[in-house]
């Protein structure tokens, strides 16, 4: 593999993609700003709420009360309370915590943003906004201003509340209320993090000057919070809403597979692409004896001090910190009681790995299997169990071959768990976290999964539309590694749109600080999507990896695989059977070819 690294071209090509404002932002860790004597006057930073100046939020029987957009549509409060967005409520959200504000249906609820400077405060890695645009897509410069004096500028683009993107959506709502009426069509409003600089602690946030029609909407702000004293020890990306169960008062039992381990735990729940929030009763873990069978008594896991939560839709849930002792490349068993009846869920459809539900009753706290009496092959809810301490984290951005389809079920014989094998066998690099955000039939840019509604289709988002949430919001990440391509060209997309796409996740990747590697397309002839034509794009798409400067490494996965003699198949003994998939010979092979160095973050 290639390794690369040129601080000066990398911000060059940051500013070809992000602009002059993203530049600054990243500057700003260099160069401090002092403030001028005769720096013309601001206005005193206030809290967001003191400056709300906008009624979003109307009384399903008195929608005149409200006027979002100029023309009278409105947000429904019945529909909020049905998806447990109720004033005042903290709201977590990819990794950052925003508050729903605490105003009355009528009442002022949001700014529209036109240079407001908004008293907030804290140290971390991005600036979360809850946001939307009236009018159409609403964007806008804004400025950073630290506790040290200096400052940076960041761009906000807000999608608009009627006709945005679903995928990237943090809720949708099912009705729109206007003058004339309720209307059956979605509104949406969207949770957008744009990168500070990291270690300084903001003072205040200038909010993005008027940019006329369309409107852009702020409804809250927050500094997300890095996650010390954390690493990411295991992860799933959401890939789909899927119909379970039913469940009602059943507990479920994941299995899931640790990389590195530490003295505490913590887990975390996502109600990802929801309509309604759901309830928690209980949560423990323990790790696996056998089956649903635990070693020991499973400890109880709490969330903000209760012993259960109910997380919005939308949303997300930590558990508090627990002591516990979880050891490396083990099995855990995280259990959780579904008090009601839960019948549509937020999934990881290719688990790789049985996992269990009881029967009537909440058994998160029982060590014996019996209870437990069915199987399920994915794991809805769960997408994250935390480790204390350690180095952080390589989150794996990819599609099926990386969440492991075809490896051996129970087995965790997936490439990310080989290489976390391999990382803790050495001493050479730090112990990293592998967090595997692989998902089966993924693609880099276009949706499988439209991000809203129930669907059959588990294929998820798109690379580029899961991003924030899949990689710049896991614990503690330091570097990344896209592995995704193939699926895009065997439907039919061009190596220049794959190309954009991989580039625009590059610039993103590098923009929030991350070192970015890239490993290039396996072969995959004979499988029949995989046509000449296709397999054409996949060699483009592999000659731009190769020589790329954008990134800081690449991992040539098409020349482990491929067959010498047929370059465009994957060697016999790495195949699994169907030409797309390596077998588990094929996985191993990935992931003992990876430089272990090329993880490290410079």
């Amino acid at each position: 593999m290639r390794l690369r690294s040129s601080r000066t071209s990398r911000i060059s090509r940051i500013s070809r993609i992000w602009g002059g404002s993203a530049v600054l932002a990243l500057l700003a860790t260099v160069v401090p700003v002092a403030a001028a004597q005769a720096a013309p006057h601001r206005p005193e930073p206030l809290p967001l709420e003191r400056l709300f100046d906008n009624r979003a939020v109307s009384d399903d029987t008195r929608p005149g009360d409200a006027d979002f957009d100029g023309s009278g549509g409105s947000l429904s409060a019945r529909d909020l309370t049905a998806a447990g967005w109720t004033p005042g409520r903290s709201l977590a959200v990819d990794g950052a915590r925003l508050a729903w504000p605490r105003t009355a249906a009528g009442q002022a609820d949001n700014v529209r943003a036109d240079g407001q400077s908004v008293r907030v405060h804290g140290r971390g890695d991005a600036l979360a906004f809850l946001v939307a645009g009236t009018g159409g897509e609403a964007s806008g410069a804004g400025t950073v201003r630290y506790r040290d004096g200096s400052r940076g500028t960041y761009r906000l683009t807000a999608p608009d509340w009627r006709a945005g993107p679903l995928a990237t959506k943090a809720v949708a709502l099912p009705h729109v209320n206007t003058p004339g009426g309720q209307l059956a069509e979605k509104a949406r409003l969207y949770a957008v993090t744009v990168p500070v600089a990291r270690g300084r602690e903001v003072a205040s946030v200038t909010l993005p000057k008027d940019p006329g029609a369309p409107d852009l909407h702020v409804f809250a702000l927050s500094v997300r919070q890095p996650a010390k004293g954390w690493t990411g020890s295991w992860s799933a990306s959401t890939a789909g809403y899927t119909a379970v169960g039913p469940w009602a008062d059943r507990t479920v039992r994941l299995v899931v597979h640790t990389s590195t381990g530490g003295p505490r735990v913590r887990i975390r729940l996502d109600n990802t692409f929801a309509s309604t929030p759901v309830r928690i009763g209980s949560a423990t873990v323990a790790v696996q004896e056998a089956g649903a069978g635990a070693r020991g008594v499973p400890e109880r896991l709490s969330f903000r001090g209760s012993g259960g939560t109910e997380i919005p839709a939308g949303a997300q849930a930590f558990s508090d910190p627990l002591d516990f002792d979880v050891p490396a490349d083990t099995n855990l068993l995280v259990s959780f009681h579904l008090p009601e009846t839960v019948t549509t869920a937020p999934v990881h459809s290719q688990a790789i790995q049985r996992s269990y539900v009881s029967g009537p009753g909440d058994h998160a706290a029982d060590g014996s299997p019996a209870a437990y009496t069915s199987t399920l092959t994915t794991w809805p809810l769960l997408t994250g169990v935390d480790v204390g301490g350690g180095p952080g984290s390589v989150v794996l951005l990819g599609d099926s071959i990386t969440d492991g389809v075809k490896s051996t079920q129970d087995a965790n014989h997936r490439w990310p768990n080989v290489l976390a094998t391999r990382l803790l066998q050495q001493d050479e690099v730090p112990r990293f976290g592998i967090l595997n955000q692989g998902i089966s039939a993924n693609r880099v840019i276009a949706d499988r999964y439209p991000g809203d509604g129930v669907s059959t289709d588990t294929g998820g988002v798109s690379a580029l539309n899961r991003l924030d949430r899949d990689v710049f919001a896991q614990t503690s990440a330091r570097t990344v590694v896209v592995f995704e391509g193939v699926n895009d060209v065997r439907w039919g997309a061009s190596a220049d749109q794959v190309t954009a796409g991989l580039r625009e996740i590059i610039e993103r990747a590098h923009a929030r600080g991350l070192r970015v590697l890239a490993a290039t397309i396996a072969p995959c002839q004979g499988e029949s999507l995989c046509t000449a034509a296709a397999d054409a794009e996949r060699v483009k798409v592999n000659a731009y990896l190769r020589g790329s400067d954008d990134l800081d490494g690449v991992l040539d996965f098409d020349a482990v695989l491929r067959d010498p003699a047929q370059p465009a198949r994957i060697l016999a003994a790495y195949d699994s059977g169907d030409h797309l998939h390596p077998g588990d010979a094929g996985l191993a092979a990935i992931a003992d070819s990876v430089d272990l160095r090329a993880l490290v973050p410079k």
